[in-house]
């Protein structure tokens, strides 16, 4: 199944879950320390109402702030992606949201991997979310693969796939916290 076709069919859960997932991943990009979104996630765990998620949600924007010394596209992508975070896991603009930042994030990694941000439009990547994947640089291909893992385990799983959820999330910031690093020193040296 595709990842558009995964997201068609995620409950509300899965699909907040695979949207926060999206941002964790990207994190490295704004400097957030690993725990960060952990109240997130634990409220998805927790089912915990509206008001609750939406405190723990302005606690992580706020712990976030808005300085950045190098504020490029990949940088923009991510903060929209936070700002845009729904004010309850299971608000009508969940499903837009997810989808927003499956796309955002796909995008995110081709710019991290150098290319120009015409090659890392939406249209190149709506085809890679439809299943076209021939010629995915390794990057990209592993965002894609952590985004339907996400939304399998959920599927799958449930609430009881959330754990698993985040380690596969863990896995790819770490990977991004690794490429971001890269370019500094590449722009350093």
């Amino acid at each position: 199944m595709s990842l558009v076709e995964l997201i068609a069919q995620a409950d509300e859960r899965g699909l907040a879950a695979s949207g926060l997932a999206c941002l964790d991943r990207c994190l490295p990009l704004l400097g957030g320390d690993d725990e960060i979104l952990r109240p997130l996630w634990a409220g998805l765990a927790d089912d915990v109402d509206a008001g609750a998620w939406g405190e723990r949600l302005e606690q992580v924007r706020g712990k976030l702030g808005h300085d950045h010394a190098s504020p490029g596209e990949a940088v923009l992508l991510t903060r929209r992606m936070l700002a845009a975070t729904p004010s309850a896991p299971d608000a009508a603009e969940v499903r837009l949201w997810a989808d927003a930042c499956s796309v955002a994030a796909l995008r995110i990694h081709r710019l991290l991997e150098g290319a120009a941000p015409e090659e890392a439009d939406a249209a190149s990547v709506g085809a890679r979310r439809e299943g076209r994947t021939d010629g995915m640089s390794p990057l990209v291909a592993a965002e894609l693969r952590r985004q339907v893992a996400v939304l399998e385990l959920l599927s799958e799983h449930g609430v009881g796939g959330l754990r698993r959820a985040l380690e596969v999330s863990t896995e790819g910031r770490r990977v991004l916290r690794a490429v971001v690093s890269r370019r500094a020193r590449g722009k350093r040296g």
